[in-house]
């Protein structure tokens, strides 16, 4: 095209004149008083890139639209981070492009270049100044988004941790009903697992789908939902009973116990924290439980591959609500491998003998004390241990 072939060496002299430069910065803050708030240096820098950006595309008859011009998206991105409006922005964009034609035709003509060959090498180059004007607004529209984002993110999460994490916290009602909570409501405390991991921001993406809010407390991706999603689960997910929002931090601190204590117990998938009330409550008293273990279960040696079997049948045993045709199926073996498993186990510790002659039960009592010892010996043991 003569028109673009006869405007480069014009446009190159252009970009590498200082003055050129200083005299678009100065349109664009004349232009724009929110531009000319913004440091000379900055501005300069901005156009003098985004002029050669440009120059090199019109240059190589690339396609405009079909380039990503990242930094005329930089340019806009930048101004959206400074509060610069989007409007004072195109203006100066705009005093920018008059500018660069009028000088562009000033020189073309001082060089002998024909009106025609003007006219065909500026409609070219408008095509360059327009896909760029178009990439500075998509920067700019694509950051202002991030931001507005991420400042609801902190709003978020600063609601949230004021519900959960102190207990005479008050939120105001209006904050409450941007995030749509109804402070008369009840809402279940959802705690779905580390805030830096990948599965639980897709599961975060889910959960919310129904509802609710979500964010990170205390490195945790944790939420307050009025009913949680019925959805399938690959993680580990604890919820909460519904409770008053005055009151959800009980809940949270509840939950976040319980799903320590379910994940040590590699679970998966959705449990109440009250199903796990139990194994909680246990593994808040680990001194407790290695003394159990330690008196209850002290003829056991970790290394005996029969020892740990033992304990493993009179774990599933107690399990199974002392059913000995229960535990059998369980574990694939006949009732009499279970009943004599048992009986050697008792020979070995103090652990009664089981199923008594009497056809009598563990009281609970009982129950709990061997399952906790006999739980935590095969967890905390090693079989290499002497």
């Amino acid at each position: 095209m003569q028109g673009a072939t006869a405007l480069v060496p014009l446009l190159r002299a252009m970009a590498a004149d200082p003055r050129i430069v200083e005299a678009l910065v100065d349109a664009a803050r004349a232009a724009a008083p929110e531009v000319a708030g913004l440091p000379a240096a900055e501005n300069r820098r901005h156009i003098a890139m985004l002029f050669m950006t440009g120059l090199d595309l019109f240059e190589r008859q690339a396609d405009p639209d079909g380039h990503d011009n990242a930094s005329a998206a930089r340019l806009g991105a930048d101004r959206a981070a400074q509060g610069v409006p989007l409007g004072a922005l195109l203006r100066g964009v705009q005093a920018c492009r008059i500018r660069v034609f009028e000088i562009a035709v000033d020189r073309g003509r001082a060089a002998g270049i024909s009106h025609e060959v003007l006219l065909e090498g500026a409609l070219a180059l408008d095509r360059y100044v327009n896909a760029v004007e178009r990439h500075v607004i998509d920067g700019y529209h694509a950051a202002q988004s991030s931001l507005m984002r991420q400042g609801a993110d902190a709003a978020r999460t600063a609601v949230l941790r004021r519900l959960l994490l102190d207990p005479a916290g008050q939120v105001p009602v209006d904050e409450l009903a941007r995030f749509r909570l109804d402070p008369a409501g009840r809402y279940q405390c959802v705690v779905v697992g580390e805030v830096d991991s990948d599965a639980a921001r897709r599961m975060e993406r889910r959960l919310s789908s129904g509802g609710g809010l979500f964010g990170a407390v205390e490195g945790r991706l944790v939420g307050l939902v009025a009913r949680p999603p019925t959805i399938e689960v690959t993680g580990l997910v604890v919820v909460a009973p519904p409770r008053p929002l005055t009151d959800v931090h009980t809940a949270y601190r509840l939950c976040v116990a319980a799903w320590q204590t379910a994940a040590d117990l590699r679970l998966r998938g959705w449990h109440d924290v009250t199903d796990l009330a139990v194994e909680t409550a246990l593994a808040g008293q680990p001194a407790l439980a290695r003394l159990l273990g330690d008196t209850l279960l002290a003829g056991l040696r970790p290394s005996d591959a029969f020892h740990r079997e033992l304990a493993s049948t009179a774990l599933a045993y107690l399990d199974h609500g002392q059913r000995l045709d229960q535990t059998a199926g369980a574990l694939h073996v006949h009732p009499n491998t279970v009943r004599y498993r048992l009986r050697r186990l008792g020979e070995i510790t103090a652990m009664p003998s089981l199923p008594a002659d009497d056809g009598s039960r563990l009281t609970v009592p009982q129950t709990m004390r061997w399952w906790w010892a006999l739980h935590t010996w095969l967890r905390t043991s090693s079989p290499a241990d002497p």
